[in-house]
C-alpha cells in the first residue's frame, strides 16, 4: 500500500490535533496548565508513538484537588 507525502502529512496532523485534544481534556483534571498540555501532546505527537505514551503518562496522574 502506497501513501503519497500529502496523504502521509494529513494522517499525522490528524493524529497530531487528536492526541493535543485528548491531553488538554486530561490536562483539565490533571494539572495546573491544561494549554501547556495540549501544546505538549501536540508536539510529542509529531512521532505518534510519543504522543501516545504522553497521553498514557497524563492519564496515570492523579487528578487535581481546585481549591478556591
Amino acid at each position: 500500500m502506497n501513501f503519497s507525502t500529502v496523504e502521509l502529512g494529513l494522517m499525522v496532523l490528524s493524529i497530531m490535533i487528536i492526541i493535543a485534544a485528548i491531553s488538554y481534556y486530561l490536562g483539565l483534571r490533571k494539572t495546573e496548565a491544561p494549554v501547556k498540555a495540549a501544546a505538549l501532546g501536540f508536539v510529542f505527537s509529531v512521532i505518534p508513538v510519543l504522543g501516545i505514551i504522553y497521553v498514557l503518562y497524563l492519564a496515570s496522574k492523579d487528578d487535581i484537588i481546585k481549591t478556591e
